[in-house]
């Protein structure tokens, strides 16, 4: 690696720190990455066929299946990278002490919702595994399909532990520091643009 080990941790770091961070990495953003371009290729395929005269029927559900996989990939490395979506405005109202239970919350009610996601798609790949589902152009078991939903629910809870060891000043918001209603003083020049007589 090209970076020291001996890196403070509250700093955010774009390289894997261990196997395990390269591993997640990989799962989260290659295979979101690539399902990214199969979504684009086959759109592309779609539209040429439509074109030529000669449409393609397995286009559509392809799409949608890619872009399935695509969205609940990206929903982990959303959190391995702690760019998802937090209620800043509450966390910003709290003072001292409630202040630091922001990390916990952020962190029980997250894995309390991905452990649910798992638990109900697990339940839900059962299910098409018995009835013995299939897609109905792709001809692709449909448990294959929706076993992205327990497989991204455990990535990303692996996911919030690696950016609660990698990324924790970012999960605590120390941007909002300031304290509520406190001004922040900002030096604006707006060049004059009118003539001087």
């Amino acid at each position: 690696m090209d970076k020291p080990m001996d890196e403070p941790v509250d700093k955010p770091v774009d390289w894997p720190r261990s196997r395990c961070d390269a591993t997640l990495h990989v799962l989260l953003d290659g295979l979101a990455g690539l399902a990214m371009t199969g979504v684009i290729v086959v759109v592309l395929a779609q539209v040429a066929s439509r074109l030529l005269g000669v449409p393609l029927s397995w286009t559509e559900e392809a799409t949608r299946f890619l872009f399935v996989w695509m969205i609940f990939l990206g929903i982990g490395a959303g959190f391995r990278t702690v760019e998802t979506a937090r209620v800043t405005v509450f966390i910003g109202m709290f003072r001292g002490g409630l202040r630091r239970l922001a990390v916990p919350i952020y962190v029980a009610s997250s894995v309390l919702f991905f452990v649910l996601m798992a638990w109900t798609g697990w339940k839900l790949v059962q299910q098409q595994w018995m009835m013995n589902e299939t897609a109905a152009t792709l001809i692709v078991p449909m448990w294959v399909i929706g076993s992205i939903m327990p497989i991204s629910a455990i990535l990303a809870i692996a996911a919030i532990f690696e950016s609660l060891r990698t990324r924790r000043r970012q999960i605590e918001l120390p941007e909002l520091d300031l304290q509520v209603g406190q001004a922040v003083d900002v030096d604006v020049n707006v060049p004059d643009t009118e003539p001087k007589p």
